[in-house]
């Protein structure tokens, strides 16, 4: 038995930690729902004895020991059981007695986060709060030219194009020849990212599924969504409403084995086919699915044992350079459909963008260039891959337009956009931003975790433990007491609800520009920033 005051190297009190408990002993009744509910078990019922002293009347007396007993709420302090801030006691406690604040000390948790030789991963959120996209303005008001065109009165062409948009004489000449025209498909200009079964659980997963389906089929919006890289389940394999969806390969091939042995089965063809070469949120950085998260289900479908974790290779280990995975991967991936599919690849903006650009802009089977910027999202990496890789997406999208406009092919090849889009809420001005620098459409994840299911992580690190599988809202756990929380059919109404207001903001912003009929991809003569440098770097207008 060690000693009374014995203290260890992480030895922390609740003040240590980013994250105090204060519990209110008069409100609380002990009905014990915050402790069933904290998904780190950060707070336990504790039972106490205290010293009595009694009240003598005769100062002969001699006193004894009278103790009592009470009970509390006590907060653990041990890193792994440290509190995150989540507020999931406060949501569930009926007296309102209990409640998380962030300490005013100095988080001294850091330091001891990494026992064991495990750097700390952390799952949700870059913490760099400024934006570029956020600071843009839309400078130009066409007056004149259409004065009876109003977001509400007026109808809006909001489509785009992905796949590879050949020039008409070649389009003709094909057609003439009987040669092979690029498959091309017209979506609507924001995409689901690509959140993998697996990293979301499976209510939230079929959530947003079931609100893609009914944005196309009963507000025939033309929306689609990426897998990620994890495969899907089997039977979105074999139904109709797989051509809203995009699947996507990555250097794991995780799930891509049930894919294939699927495709005589299937009804329909998937929209798209995305190779994912690199995320944004963690550059050079393969993805990892924990296993905390790698269940029975999981592990079937990505034909792996159960509770292991899976990393994939940073980079695909049977591709070598750009001109080989050109020229082996995506034709390959054209062939297995019968050239009926597009077929492009995703990768992290860096310096190298353009390099990748130019190179598949010499092969007409790849059909767009998905860039995924700096502050992707992700359910998994290093604190040194979030916060110091990668490259901001507007400038990496304005740098890639430009190289298309000097080769001549920026109405050939789309380009999508990625990383830190609504980051603070502004979705369709960021969307209309990235547009006008030059991409054909955007992809968002981390702010549909966020909207559609009530994620209460924050930029300042609050909660964020999406990659161990403790989501107090079910969003991204493989535990069916956390998922169950959540209700697949809100979250299809809230996905809802966030693309018929963004395509009504979208629809504010493009009526004073007098476009209707088409988006103004690449129009940067309507954007303006107070940033000097900024406008230098993008090409844009200096107002202040």
């Amino acid at each position: 038995m060690e000693p009374m005051g014995t203290l260890h190297p992480s030895s922390l009190s609740p003040r240590d930690l980013p994250w105090r408990v204060c519990w209110d002993r008069n409100r609380c009744s002990l009905c014990g729902q915050c402790t069933a509910v904290c998904p780190v078990r950060a707070i336990e019922l504790g039972v106490h004895r205290r010293r009595e002293i009694p009240v003598l009347m005769n100062l002969s007396e001699r006193p004894g020991n009278v103790y009592s007993v009470f009970y509390e709420i006590d907060q653990k302090t041990e890193p792994a059981h440290a509190c995150v801030g989540c507020g999931m006691c406060s949501f569930v406690c009926p007296n309102s007695a209990i409640f998380p604040v962030r300490s005013e000390e100095a988080d001294k948790l850091r330091f001891h986060a990494n026992q064991g030789g495990e750097p700390r991963r952390r799952g949700g959120r870059r913490n760099d709060p400024s934006s570029v996209l956020d600071r843009i303005k839309f400078v130009r008001i066409s007056m004149l030219t259409d004065p009876a065109l109003d977001a509400g009165r007026h109808e809006f062409e909001l489509r785009t194009l992905l796949g590879r948009i050949l020039p008409p004489e070649e389009i003709l000449k094909a057609s003439d020849e009987d040669g092979w025209v690029p498959p091309v498909r017209e979506i609507y200009p924001l995409i689901v990212g690509g959140m993998s079964f697996g990293a979301l659980s499976p209510n939230m997963w079929e959530g947003l599924q079931m609100g893609v389906a009914y944005l196309n089929e009963e507000l025939g919006m033309p929306v689609r969504i990426s897998t990620g890289e994890g495969g899907c389940p089997p039977r979105l394999l074999r139904s109709r409403f797989l051509k809203y969806v995009i699947l996507q390969i990555a250097s794991g091939y995780f799930g891509w084995d049930e894919i294939i042995h699927a495709l005589p089965e299937m009804k329909e063809d998937p929209c798209a086919i995305e190779i994912k070469y690199g995320q944004g949120a963690k550059p050079g950085d393969g993805g990892l699915l924990m296993w905390h998260k790698v269940n029975g289900l999981i592990a079937a479908i990505r034909g792996v044992p159960p509770r292991v974790s899976l990393p994939s290779p940073p980079t695909h280990q049977t591709q070598y350079s750009i001109e080989e995975s050109v020229a082996k991967m995506i034709q390959s991936l054209c062939m297995a459909w019968g050239f009926r599919v597009p077929v492009y690849p995703k990768i992290s903006a860096s310096s190298t963008t353009t390099a990748v650009l130019n190179n598949i802009a010499r092969n007409r089977y790849a059909a767009a260039l998905a860039i995924d910027g700096e502050d992707g999202g992700t359910g998994a990496a290093y604190n040194v891959s979030m916060n110091h890789m990668g490259h901001p997406i507007a400038s990496n999208v304005r740098d890639a337009y430009l190289n298309l406009v000097k080769i001549g092919k920026q109405n050939e090849i789309p380009l999508f956009a990625g990383g830190g889009i609504g980051k603070n809420g502004n979705l369709a001005a960021n969307a209309a931003a990235l547009i006008m620098l030059g991409a054909s459409g955007v992809q968002v994840g981390k702010y549909l975790m966020q909207a559609a299911a009530g994620c209460v992580g924050s930029e300042s690190d609050r909660c964020n433990i999406c990659n161990i599988g403790l989501c107090p809202k079910g969003i991204t756990s493989q535990d069916p007491r956390l998922y169950r929380r959540l209700d697949p059919e809100d979250v299809a109404q809230r996905l809802v609800d966030v693309f018929v207001s963004f395509d009504a903001e979208l629809k504010k912003i493009l009526a004073p520009m007098g476009r209707s009929t088409s988006l103004p991809i690449g129009m940067s003569d309507a954007l303006g920033i107070d940033d000097s440098a900024a406008a230098e770097r993008l090409h844009i207008g200096y107002v202040v």
